[in-house]
């Protein structure tokens, strides 16, 4: 029996850019055919990694960079302090050559134009713990003098040790498939659940000494685009793939408690400093399930609206509570264990369904690890 953890969200933003498409516009998507505030799941997918990343001693998250000849370099010379730095690069681009990595000269900036000219990097980014980093410069020390090193002896140093970020968010290399590491977590774009659409905010800026002589005019001026939601947010967590790849089942719990407080409490900073979105989620609501994951998004097919004079944040818990209640009910899909935590009065209707306990978020953090690993 697989166990997931499927995590379920309301957060509602102020007028903000928190995430924004190639034009600087903020994503939106059609969804029960009228246009919503979108966040992408890449978007809180880092934030997440980034915030979890501090809860972590130094070795159990990773480095996404395609500097990772430059990263490998510096780790074998740490090793053996007698190794020079052209050395260590030769040694560096050896290892990724040999199982197939492509290399290509550094981009080249103002600030970088001399050092770039001497300098390779892979084609693309690729996730490496820190971990996987020293097993390979143990490994390129070791076989210094070998003219060539081997795929066959470096492939099991790409594929074991993986950081906890690996291990949740997956790894793709698409020149070479042997590396690929499937995620545990799957992360939803987060939705608005009521119709919404981009505002643009005009601004100028007022030129200090020009005002001081008393003229008119400004400085620069333009327009910027905001949009303002309650949105559902949702990610599954599968524990049994999660344990597969760390391989490390001491770090398992904290690991699902790590992601537990991260997925609540990040934030993407797109535009931060010009809108301080810095909302928390209204409501959570968690399950741990030995059956399958179970988004609740299609509570939202229908655009919220106030309703009772209450404002949308309530008519949205409202609506999730009692779609989780009709799947229960017609699918007999009953979570082992679930938790619920809000502001105010959000979490009532989940209570008196009797779909899941009330929690503060250091409660909500422990119990779900103990509920997820006390079957393993």
């Amino acid at each position: 029996m697989s166990i997931t953890i499927d995590f379920h969200a309301l957060q509602t933003l102020p007028p903000s850019l928190i995430n924004r498409d190639d034009t600087g516009a903020p994503k939106t998507a059609i969804f029960g055919g009228v246009p919503r505030q979108r966040v992408s799941s890449q978007a809180w997918k880092r934030a997440i990694r980034k915030d979890f990343g501090e809860k972590f001693p130094t070795g159990y998250v990773g480095y996404r960079t395609r500097r990772a000849i430059e990263l490998l370099a510096n780790s074998i010379q740490e090793l053996d302090p007698s190794i020079e730095e052209v050395e260590a690069t030769a040694l560096s681009e050896k290892v990724f050559k040999a199982v197939g990595f492509k290399l290509v000269k550094r981009k080249t900036t103002k600030k970088n134009a001399k050092e770039a000219e001497q300098k390779n990097d892979l084609e693309y980014a690729v996730f490496l713990s820190v971990r996987q980093i020293k097993n390979l410069a143990e490994f390129a020390v070791t076989h210094r003098e070998e003219e060539k090193f081997t795929k066959k002896a470096l492939t099991p140093l790409f594929d074991q040790d993986h950081s906890v970020d690996i291990a949740m968010f997956g790894r793709m290399v698409a020149d070479a498939k042997d590396f690929n590491v499937d995620a545990s977590v799957q992360v939803a774009h987060a939705i608005g659940v009521h119709e919404s659409e981009p505002e643009f905010d005009f601004y100028t800026t007022v030129d200090d000494m020009v005002e001081a002589d008393e003229e008119a005019g400004a400085a620069m001026m333009g327009t910027i685009q905001m949009m303002s939601s309650t949105l559902y947010r949702f990610a599954s967590l599968d524990v049994d793939s999660l344990a597969e790849n760390l391989g490390d089942q001491g770090v398992l719990a904290e690991a699902i408690k790590a992601f537990t407080k991260s997925f609540i409490t990040s934030l993407p900073t797109g535009k931060q400093n010009s809108f301080a979105h810095n909302s928390v989620p209204e409501l959570v609501y968690v399950t741990v399930r030995g059956d399958r994951s179970i988004s609740l998004v299609n509570a939202f097919e229908e655009p919220v609206v106030s309703e009772n004079n209450q404002g949308r944040r309530k008519s949205a818990a409202d609506r999730l509570a009692r779609e989780a209640e009709q799947i229960q009910n017609t699918y007999g899909f009953v979570p082992q264990a679930a938790f619920v935590m809000s502001l105010g009065d959000l979490a009532d209707a989940f209570i008196e369904m009797d779909l899941a306990k009330k929690t503060t978020l250091p409660e909500l953090v422990e119990a779900v690890a103990e509920a997820a690993t006390q079957e393993r």
